[in-house]
């Protein structure tokens, strides 16, 4: 497998308001200091820099939150800071997220002239109804100026949709899949809702109040139509999410899937750094204000040392996302054995010349997989 290459995450935890589906750290504040902002990014960037700086970059990813909140010139500085620190690959990919209801013609110009020359747009549902129900503060109307907009500025653009939302039919979801393909799209993540602890659906969910969620075989029917679909469009899945024309695959993400090296930024970012010959995992602080005062004081980063297993127990967790699997040494391919064996009997992976990977049976049971992979 080639070497995935460095990348470098940037988080803006800022929000215009939270989602009730979202567990990102994102915050909503209505008084962000950007030039205050920028500085810490700035001062972060340069302590990462004198550790990684020989590193070639192949990506950076401004996620968040909404970094399409940020001023166009927030965005120039810390780009203009990242050439000076490291070499750049030729093609290297510079994202940025963006929402329907900060995407402005002006900004994402400004956004390109700084370097960004692709964009993640969060749609997340075509209809006016389930926009509101999952919290989102534009309509389908504005969604789709928002995706012509980008379209008309970025050669590179994405979008996001949920689906097995709160009621939603099987014909239903296809018509919405079908409308979304016609936009002729060459990269699409298309996410499971999924009510996590903590959220306000999750609040919801467990007192009762969120009905309508589908149940197992609907929720197995929805994947079906959604791999159905994109295959037929010319976009198969390349990860369990994230369907794309070929060579259209989102760098930066498999930077993350192919475990590779990556310095993370920002409110609760993390990172995975080979350092000295060992691998170190990175967080940072997740307050916005306790990151921000801790940059100010020299870092705002927490580090430890991967374990040989911590490693092994990430490849598999990662890359067994990938349609295209994990590549197994010789020696975790027989510690592995007998799981494997177990699961290539019933149909939910293949291993062939030490590649591992789920079968199409397999992908919407990962975390079954996963489980009996690493706890027998």
């Amino acid at each position: 497998m080639p070497d995935p290459g460095f990348g470098l995450y940037i988080h803006w935890p800022f929000c215009q308001a939270k989602c009730p589906y979202c567990d990102f750290n994102s915050h909503v504040w209505t008084d962000v200091d950007q030039d205050d902002w920028t500085k810490a990014y700035l001062r972060e960037i340069d302590r990462i820099a004198s550790e990684t700086g020989d590193g070639l970059l192949r990506s950076v990813f401004f996620g968040g939150g909404t970094p399409s909140l940020m001023e166009g010139r927030t965005v120039e500085r810390i780009l203009d800071r990242v050439r000076r620190n490291w070499r750049m690959t030729n093609d290297v990919e510079i994202t940025l997220e963006a929402n329907p209801t900060s995407v402005e013609a002006g900004r994402f110009s400004a956004y390109r002239q700084a370097g960004v020359n692709r964009v993640s747009l969060g749609l997340q549902a075509l209809n006016d109804e389930d926009l509101r129900r999952l919290g989102r503060l534009h309509s389908a109307a504005e969604g789709l100026a928002a995706l012509d907009v980008a379209r008309n500025v970025f050669d590179r653009v994405s979008f996001d949709l949920i689906y097995a939302r709160q009621d939603q039919s099987v014909s239903a979801w296809q018509s919405e899949l079908d409308r979304a393909l016609s936009f002729d799209p060459d990269h699409l993540s298309l996410y499971q809702l999924t009510i996590e602890a903590g959220t306000a659906f999750g609040d919801r969910l467990n007192r009762g109040k969120l009905a309508g969620l589908p149940d197992e075989d609907r929720g197995a029917s929805l994947w079906d139509v959604t791999q159905e679909a994109t295959d037929k469009a010319g976009l198969p899945a390349y990860e369990v999410s994230n369907h794309a024309k070929p060579g259209e695959e989102s760098r930066h993400n498999l930077i993350y899937w192919q475990g590779g090296d990556y310095a993370g930024i920002g409110p609760g970012a993390h990172g995975r750094l080979t350092l000295d010959g060992r691998r170190w995992a990175t967080v940072s602080a997740s307050h916005p204000r306790v990151w921000l005062q801790a940059s100010r004081n020299g870092s705002a980063e927490d580090r430890s040392i991967l374990s040989d297993s911590e490693i092994f127990q990430e490849k598999l967790l990662m890359g067994l996302r990938l349609s295209d699997g994990v590549v197994l040494s010789s020696q975790e391919e027989q510690h592995l054995l007998s799981n494997i064996s177990y699961l290539g009997e019933i149909g939910l992976v293949s291993l062939d010349q030490g590649r591992l990977h789920l079968t199409r049976a397999g992908r919407p049971l990962l975390n079954a997989v996963l489980d009996r992979l690493l706890n027998g």
